[in-house]
């Protein structure tokens, strides 16, 4: 099933080119913030998921292109962002495992604006396109023979990152936590429809320019393998994500007046705009690409 908030955060499935609200179902539910509703049926999924189902099916919905798409998951409690986690087509060697947090203010959904701050001392800002895995209950020091146990869905994350440096490394917190850097959705897709996440095309242009387009069958260290070493650290909760990573061949910048858009097989597509109210330039087009001791995360 595919699933999203829309509007005034209503909860909507998805049938083809529309969605349907499907708060009926739910009766009187009451939230204090909708990443609370959307947590509460991911973690009454197997309950919720048949009725949901059922009222849709009976529901002609309205077209997508005629509501607001809000980003499926507003405020998760931890956004896990794996690092240099692709072999990018066999032009970098298996990569140490590593990842970092992102702060859950920074998400916006499909046709909102990234803002680059004036405040934040880049020396360029990127889009990196990235399949996010949705987790569905309580995961702590999990293994990888069961991790996907604990998988709920999946849906779209760029990670926006201003390049700062501090003491010669990128520094995580300033380049990736500003607000609005964080551009997720359309939707949740529930992992039953995406049997192998592992062959997913993702791709992502600037303004209408090709820019990142690869498949997910090259990431280095599989969602599996994710999830082991992302819980054995940070125990993680529905409604939680672990963003798996970008090829970073196809990277180029973003800048003010820029239209990212970014599709993920299966999934969807979402659009953002670019604003800078410092009007920064860089060179356009794709970047080239680091060499291995200058691996961009």
């Amino acid at each position: 099933m595919k699933i999203g908030l829309f509007n005034d955060y209503q909860l909507g499935v998805v049938k083809g080119d529309r969605i349907v609200d499907v708060m009926p179902v739910l009766g009187d539910v009451h939230v204090h913030h909708p990443q609370e509703l959307i947590t509460s049926i991911i973690e009454q999924w197997e309950d919720a998921k048949d009725p949901l189902a059922e009222y849709a099916a009976g529901q002609e919905g309205v077209l997508i292109s005629e509501v607001k798409i809000l980003p499926p998951l507003p405020r998760p409690n931890f956004i896990v962002c794996m690092s240099v986690n692709y072999l990018e087509n066999g032009t970098r060697p298996m990569p140490d495992i590593d990842a970092f947090l992102k702060s859950s203010d920074c998400v916006i959904g499909d046709g909102d604006t990234i803002y680059m701050d004036p405040e934040c001392n880049a020396r360029v800002f990127n889009h990196e396109a990235e399949l996010a895995v949705v987790i569905g209950k309580e995961t702590r020091a999990v293994k990888e023979a069961n991790a996907m146990d604990h998988v709920f869905g999946y849906t779209g994350f760029i990670d926006v990152s201003g390049r700062i440096y501090v003491r010669n490394s990128q520094s995580y917190y300033q380049s990736k936590s500003w607000p609005t850097f964080g551009p997720m959705g359309p939707f949740i897709v529930t992992k039953d429809e995406i049997p192998n996440p592992h062959n997913l095309d993702i791709r992502i242009t600037n303004s209408g320019e090709p820019r990142q387009s690869f498949n997910s069958d090259d990431m280095a260290h599989k969602i599996p393998e994710c999830i082991q070493f992302a819980s054995r650290i940070t125990p993680l909760g529905a409604g939680d994500i672990i963003s798996t990573g970008t090829n970073h061949q196809g990277l180029g910048p973003i800048q003010d007046g820029d239209e990212i858009t970014m599709e993920i097989e299966k999934i969807g597509s979402i659009t953002l705009q670019v604003h800078d109210p410092l009007k920064r330039e860089w060179e356009p087009g794709v970047t080239p690409r680091p060499s291995n001791t200058e691996q961009q995360p």
